[in-house]
């Protein structure tokens, strides 16, 4: 009673410790969620966040790696997952008043697109 899954081919690209925090990274990720990939490449490129240049450039990647590495075709691809969890913070200390002092948080976050063809 084995059931054989076939293995569906995708195209991966992961960015570590972009520094960006997570959150910023998700409002522009959830507009391109299951979208063709040119049509993602058009929304993020006219999106004006802080986070749509850093997800440009993954996007790109994530499609030159389909085509080079799978052999699949640019214009059957689409989006198929696309999360942004949240990296390692950098805490740094500025002085505040009273001679005390005040902890400022710089998080960043690890990036990850999913391609796949179409049928």
């Amino acid at each position: 009673m084995e059931e054989k899954q076939e293995m569906i081919p995708e195209a991966i690209a992961t960015l570590k410790n972009a520094r960006i925090s997570a959150r910023k990274v998700k409002i522009v990720a959830d507009l391109i969620r299951g979208k063709d990939a040119k049509e993602a490449l058009a929304i993020v490129k006219f999106t004006p966040k802080a986070s749509s240049e850093v997800i440009e450039k993954l996007l790109k990647s994530a499609i030159a790696n389909a085509e080079n590495n799978h052999g699949m075709k640019s214009n059957n691809l689409y989006v198929s997952e696309i999360f942004a969890n949240q990296g390692p913070t950098m805490k740094r200390i500025r002085p505040a008043a009273k001679g005390s002092a005040v902890r400022i948080r710089k998080r960043t976050s690890h990036i990850t697109i999913k391609l796949r063809e179409r049928a």
